[in-house]
């Protein structure tokens, strides 16, 4: 499975992240490209560590179900999936400003490595290792990336 601790997936991200436009029309979901920018940021705090969610109750009881599929390589995710609480964004923007906020944290996350990735639970799955926090966060990027068909 594709994961931000391999450098030609971080390339891959990062040009596909450049052929975003402003105009960038959404296949899906609500959010235009600025926004889904700033959403990936917010995922990437997450693994980080910076943003600290509570567990779910309905992750605690289905998390562990879901996972296994959510995690299966070569899956991606589905359209409309729930959001974590605190990722949603509805402000107005600037796609260069979010898109260089996302390549530093992005960067931040690529020199951490494993030891890096927090301990927090994801309020979803509950505990993740390093290498799954780096394959869900590529999940994530793949996701929103294809939402604007980059």
């Amino acid at each position: 499975m594709k994961n931000l601790f391999e450098a030609e997936t971080v390339d891959e991200v990062k040009e596909r992240m450049a052929r975003l436009r402003p105009e960038s029309a959404r296949q899906w979901g609500k959010m235009n490209a600025a926004q889904a920018v700033e959403h990936c940021s917010r995922g990437m705090e997450l693994a980080l560590g910076d943003r600290l969610p509570p567990r779910l109750l309905i992750g605690r009881i289905l998390g562990p179900m879901i996972k296994p599929k959510a995690f299966a390589d070569g899956e991606p995710m589905r359209r409309n999936s729930p959001t974590v609480q605190g990722l949603t964004v509805s402000d107005d923007r600037e796609l260069g400003e979010e898109r260089a906020r996302l390549c530093g944290l992005i960067d931040r996350f690529v020199a951490a490595g494993p030891a890096g990735c927090t301990s927090h639970p994801h309020s979803f799955f509950g505990r993740l290792t390093p290498d799954e926090w780096s394959a869900w966060m590529y999940k994530h990027l793949d996701h929103h990336l294809r939402q604007f068909g980059v």
